[in-house]
């Protein structure tokens, strides 16, 4: 006889009963008390702020009504078991505990999945295996799929490799690598937390730490299905050749990623140039890092670019850096009083450092006028500089107009001379 055939003949016999109805109300209690006992609950549970238990309070909130059913209802098939068959009782089990695995593995998902059309398709496939999965069980026809399935088969190597083996090891890499992705997400929040440790640091740590456990999750998955390991190296050797010809670019960035996580070159937050790139650096990954201009743009930057060029990094050791402006004066004019003039144009901006002070110096005497160049050194280069000469260059402006100061542009002189003037120039 098969195994759930009992099942459904106490289920039978029990609907032909009317003792029935206590299984019916024994239902309902359990569903309506579960109702009840969640309404009370979750204020409590949504009340918790966020902090290290906000992962597993989030799973609560979303279980607390299948579980305390589920609960209810085995005390209740417990207690009725004594006096009268439970057949309805037992069908309803199975079909609370489905929606307690949809809950949990939806949840899980949506953790370690981003909000999308994706995560959408992928909870409604999900909630359609699971109770697929419980007709079957519930209607016997679970060992005649498991048997067809197994028979369906072929052999790589020594190994005997059936559609139920595939099947099998499908589902538990991806319970595995759920599991390990929700547990990695545990992790980077309490690292990426961690105040004591260098942003670089953490951001590495993290990465690392969820490589690492997918890794381990499948290594853990494949033998736990009697996968060997071993039949996978012609797979690792094609991947070998596949990466040192097709994939070297790709193999090269995650490389360099991983050594400018180590090495600390750049951090989050630097004002760096990268070939023609000046910005802000705002984001690191294992393959790129972006880069934000100071005109709000943004560039995406191969981790190996990093590598391979020079990297001008102008809050590497000192957030302060020096602006110049230059700017010419007439000869005609008072070299100290524009150099007074400049000195206090710079000491009066606001993002202008005392220290070190602004300085004014003569960079040549061109052939229109002085050549000066004043540098202005701010600790705030991140805000843009473009900003800045042009505060101070109209400060200097309004000045120089004031105390007579004069601009010099380019002025030639040109000589008309007559033919007589030629001719007396020869002689």
């Amino acid at each position: 006889m098969n195994p759930i055939e009992p099942l459904l003949l106490n289920l039978w016999e029990d609907l032909h009963d009317a003792r029935v109805l206590w299984q019916a109300g024994a239902i309902a209690l359990s569903v309506a008390a579960a109702i009840g006992l969640t309404y009370l609950l979750l204020p409590r549970l949504q009340t918790a702020g966020p902090g290290r238990w906000e992962i597993g309070l989030g799973g609560l909130r979303r279980l607390a009504f299948p579980l305390i059913a589920l609960a209810l209802l085995l005390i209740a098939r417990w207690v009725l078991a004594h006096y009268q068959s439970v057949g309805v009782v037992n069908v309803a089990l199975p079909l609370l505990t489905a929606m307690v695995i949809i809950r949990v593995v939806a949840y899980a998902l949506r953790l370690v999945l981003a909000p999308g059309s994706l995560l959408s398709v992928f909870e409604r496939t999900l909630g359609w295996v699971v109770w697929i999965g419980v007709v079957l069980y519930v209607f016997g026809m679970t060992s005649d799929l498991i048997d067809y399935f197994d028979s369906v088969s072929f052999h790589f190597g020594k190994q005997r490799i059936s559609l139920l083996l595939i099947g099998q090891a499908v589902l538990w890499v991806a319970a595995a690598m759920l599991l390990a992705l929700w547990i990695g997400r545990v992790l980077e929040e309490r690292v990426m937390a961690a105040q004591g440790l260098d942003m670089t640091l953490r951001v590495m740590l993290s990465k690392v730490m969820r490589a690492l456990l997918v890794l381990f999750a499948i290594l853990v998955a494949l033998p736990a299905v009697g996968v060997d390991l071993t039949a996978l190296s012609v797979f690792g050797g094609a991947i070998g050749v596949g990466i040192g010809f097709g994939l070297q670019k790709i193999a090269s960035n995650y490389i360099s990623g991983f050594i400018i996580l180590l090495d600390r070159s750049v951090t989050i937050g630097d004002l760096v140039t990268i070939e023609k790139h000046t910005g802000q650096l705002s984001k690191m990954t294992a393959r790129y890092v972006v880069l934000r201009g100071l005109d709000g743009t943004e560039a995406i930057i191969p981790n190996e670019t990093l590598i391979t060029s020079t990297v001008i990094n102008q809050t590497y050791t000192d957030t302060s850096v020096r602006v110049p402006l230059p700017i010419q004066i007439s000869y005609r004019s008072d070299l100290d009083l524009a150099v007074r003039l400049l000195l206090d144009v710079a000491k009066r901006h606001a993002r202008a450092q005392q220290e070190p002070a602004p300085q004014v110096q003569i960079t040549a005497f061109a052939d229109n006028g002085i050549e000066l160049e004043l540098g202005v050194w701010v600790a705030d280069p991140k805000d843009g500089k473009s900003n800045l000469r042009s505060d101070l260059y109209f400060g200097i402006w309004r000045e120089f107009k004031t105390h007579g100061i004069e601009i010099p542009y380019p002025q030639r002189e040109v000589r008309l001379l007559t033919p007589g003037a030629i001719a007396a120039g020869q002689a």
